[in-house]
């Protein structure tokens, strides 16, 4: 269901706005990006979102919320522990009782559909965190967006490009997983493409927001080390050759049925991100 009550939002000239998980790579984009605003950016020790918000915390006019369970494998050792951050974490930021931005994933969905995923496709989780997310996205409440999007990377913080890139100045070979489909999000293009999403008349609901273009894993590392002028190959495997202990959607390409943002190609982000690394050839 969508409800469309963000008036308040598109008409103050100066919002409050809070950001959860400030310090991880999404955060501090969306920290620059919303940087016109009256941001209060809280990092882990600032606000541990397992448990309530500290009792002095005004009030925001809007949160973002990033603070988030991200290892994918770890999840299924810690079920528990993933849900204790993506799902109460979540429910901890709603209460907050502001409108709030809660980021999903395309690991919502099980790969098999065939084609992108739209908003009102059915999910069915494959892994421990998939199903963290999908329950985290129930618990934002009726005053959400939630925006769902993929295999998120950027100039900070523990992501795919800034693995390969290490790995490709040590190595003449890395293997790569070649049977996964999906969309490389730049964070950047994210936190702009969010901040134009709650800035319009966009209603509360499900938002998928994802780079243009897909590829596969080896795919992306193989433009990776082209864009930075690294001479290491890319040895295309399979999922299971990779051995990962969590299922991963084998297609899980994200695009929106709905009026949301376009984000930037795949190819873009990656030039971007290499830039701001210094990376780039």
């Amino acid at each position: 269901m969508e409800h469309p009550d963000t008036h308040s939002l598109v008409t103050r000239q100066r919002r409050s706005v809070l950001i959860t998980g400030a310090q991880g790579q999404l955060g501090a984009a969306l920290v620059d990006v919303f940087a016109t605003d009256a941001v209060t950016a809280l990092s882990r020790a600032d606000w541990d979102v397992r448990f309530p918000a500290p009792p002095d915390l005004a009030s925001p006019d809007l949160v973002l919320h990033t603070a988030a369970w991200t290892n994918v494998d770890g999840a299924e050792d810690d079920p528990q522990g993933a849900a204790e951050v993506n799902v109460g974490g979540t429910a901890h930021a709603a209460e907050l009782g502001a409108p709030i931005v809660a980021y999903s994933s395309d690991y919502v969905f099980d790969g098999r559909k065939g084609t992108p995923y739209v908003e009102s496709d059915s999910p069915n989780p494959l892994s421990a965190y998939g199903r963290s997310k999908l329950h985290g996205e129930a618990a934002a409440g009726e005053q959400a967006w939630i925006v769902r999007s993929s295999w998120l990377y950027g100039p900070t913080g523990h992501n795919f490009v800034r693995t390969m890139l290490r790995l490709g100045a040590e190595r003449d070979e890395v293997a790569v997983v070649d049977d996964q489909l999906g969309c490389p999000t730049y964070v950047g293009h994210l936190a702009s493409a969010t901040r134009e999403l709650v800035y319009s008349s966009a209603p509360f609901g499900i938002w998928h927001l994802a780079a243009a273009g897909e590829c596969t894993w080896a795919d992306f590392a193989e433009a990776i080390f082209e864009g930075a002028g690294l001479d290491c190959r890319v040895k295309r495997i399979t999922t299971a050759e990779f051995g990962a202990k969590a299922p991963r959607p084998a297609e899980s390409v994200l695009r929106s049925e709905k009026d949301a943002p376009e984000l930037p190609q795949w190819r873009d982000g990656l030039s971007e991100c290499l830039a701001a690394l210094g990376a780039a050839r």
